[in-house]
């Protein structure tokens, strides 16, 4: 049971999913970021 893609349409998703990765990421490091800087606040 083989599923055939397009390439393009491969290539245009892998791309999608780094970038999506890449911000949710940047996110995370951010939220972190703000959080020990509160805590050590505190």
């Amino acid at each position: 049971m083989k599923t055939y893609q397009k390439p393009a349409t491969s290539k245009l998703v892998n791309r999608f999913d780094k970038e999506l990765m890449n911000i949710l990421m940047s996110d995370l490091k951010a939220i972190k970021a703000k959080n020990t800087s509160s805590l050590k606040a505190a």
